[in-house]
Formats: structure tokens, sequence, C-alpha cells
């Protein structure tokens, strides 16, 4: 008969499964009228889950500004939900980046998502804009100066794929916590064992931020690799050959999707993280069915469109 002492440790150690996990979901604006609808009846069907925020990209090379300024007011207006737009160093001196900022504020935005962003299409290596920020740390020190917000910036568990080494890049996202960011969201990422490593090394590296998980459920495989391709994401081969063949069969791969994100989460809540950062891709099925596993629900007098 097993004893107390072994039921106890036993529940202790499953405890960390059953509790429903803290969750964000990011958004990218639309460029016309059908995703824009796909969008909205998106951020609808997410809002009852009621996330700690939700993110709204900024085009990696700063193209959607005035979109995404759309769909954050919008969210404040017709949502209860925390918006928490992307603000990058490209495209613009430091002082239109700031205005930018000033007109969140003055609207009633309290998160940022600060980047540095990616080069423009054709211009190779990234090059700091003239007279403007020349990274996110010094995005971060910026935005101190406009107002008291929370501030998320991004980390890599596998190295950013221009970082010369781990080293350095980690002193990047220590700068970048330094500056004044209290949370780093991860990009997203397969190999569990690598973002435990990358924990432990942030830890000892004295960066006591918050390090949230970026989970991204696959909607399509090809499309998943070019995404990892870009941000230097491991594609293990298992997960491949789980995919392999789903090309024609849609509900097939969105099944095996929902199972490997579920598997994911809860492989990385056994050591002790709680907290996920979904890309939703602006695709809410995924997502909703992904949290409803692990025992994100709305909470009781929510109603959920389209359930």
């Amino acid at each position: 008969m097993e004893s107390n002492a072994l039921r106890e440790k036993s529940e202790s150690a499953t405890s960390g499964l059953r509790r429903p996990p803290l969750v964000s979901f990011e958004f990218f604006p639309p460029n016309d009228a059908e995703m824009e609808r796909t969008l909205w009846a998106s951020i609808e069907r997410l809002a009852p889950l009621a996330p700690r925020f939700v993110s709204v990209t900024y085009g990696a090379d700063g193209s959607t500004r005035e979109r995404t300024h759309n769909v954050v007011t919008r969210i404040l207006g017709e949502t209860t939900l925390t918006p928490a737009p992307h603000l990058t160093c490209i495209g613009a001196p430091r002082e239109e980046i700031l205005d930018v900022a000033r007109r969140y504020w003055d609207a009633g935005v309290r998160h940022i998502v600060a980047l540095r962003g990616d080069a423009p299409a054709g211009q190779g290596l990234y090059r700091p804009e003239p007279g403007g920020f020349a990274y996110a740390e010094d995005l971060v020190r910026g935005l101190r100066t406009v107002g008291d917000f929370e501030i998320s910036v991004a980390a890599y568990p596998e190295t950013h794929p221009e970082a010369p080494t781990p080293e350095f890049d980690l002193d990047r996202l220590k700068a970048k916590i330094d500056a004044g960011a209290q949370r780093a969201i991860t990009q997203f990422f397969f190999d569990t064992d690598a973002f435990l490593r990358f924990r432990d090394r942030c830890a000892a590296r004295g960066i006591e931020a918050e390090l949230v998980p970026g989970i991204l459920p696959i909607t399509r495989f090809p499309q998943m690799l070019r995404f990892a391709k870009r941000c230097g994401a491991s594609v293990p081969d298992w997960l491949a050959h789980r995919f392999d063949g789903l090309d024609d069969d849609p509900e097939t791969r969105r099944m095996i999707a929902a199972s490997v994100a579920i598997d994911q989460v809860r492989r990385l809540q056994q050591p002790g993280v709680q907290e996920f950062h979904f890309y939703t891709l602006n695709r809410a099925e995924l997502a909703y069915a992904i949290c409803h596993a692990l025992g994100v629900r709305p909470a009781a007098g929510r109603t959920v469109p389209g359930a």
C-alpha cells in the first residue's frame, strides 16, 4: 500500500500539470478586409480565456505601424484585453519612435514589446537607423523616458542567428533587462531541453526577469520551416516525421499540431514553467483547443463566440 508520504510526494510532483498555466497571445495586423474579419473573430474567441496580455506585431521592418496602432486602439476600446504593441528600432529616428510611444501612452497603452527589428528587404545585415535607436536596449531606455511602461523584449533559446556567440547574445538580453525590461518572451522552439538550458544560463548570468516560452502551434509545416530558418530555431527529425505526408490533410495536421504543443507545455510545466506566449498567426482554433486541454478555460459566466 502506498504510504501517505509517497502519495503526497506524487501529488506534489504532478500538481504543476494540473494547475492551468498563465497565457498570452500574439496577433498581427491584417492587410485586407477578410484578414481583418479573421483577426477579430480570433480575438473574440480567445478573449474569454483571460490572457495576461495580447501582443500585436509591428512588421519585421517597421512597415505596419499604423495598422498595428489601429488594432491596438480597437482592442482598448472594444475589449477588456490588455494590448501590448510591438515597437521596433526600424524605419524612423528616435523622436519619431518615441512619439509613437507617447501616442500609445495617451491612448491608455501600458505594455510594449520592444524589439530591434529586422533589416528591410534587400539591405542585407542589420544596420542601425541613422539618428535612430541602435538596438532594443536603447529603445527600452527611450521608452522609460516616456512613461512607466511594462516592457517585454525578445529572447532566443537557441541564439539569435546574427549573434557571433551564445555568450554575446546572452549579454544583449541582460543589457535589455538592465535597461528596464521586465519580461523576455522567447522565439518559438521545439527542443524543450534547449529552453531549460537557456533558462539555467540566464539565471547564472544574473537575469532575473520573467522568461516566457513562445509556443508556435503548427498550422502549416512548410511555413513553419521558413519561420524557423529565419529565426534560428531547430526542427527535430521526430517533428518532421509526424507531419510527413499530411500536406493535403488539414484535419489530421491540426490534431497533431495540438498534441505537439500540449506535450511541449506539459513538459515545460514539470520543471516549474507556468507562463506561455502563443503565436496564433491570427487563428484561434488551435490556440483555444490547446488552452482548453491545459485547463485554461473561460471563467464562469463568460460566453465563447463560436463555441
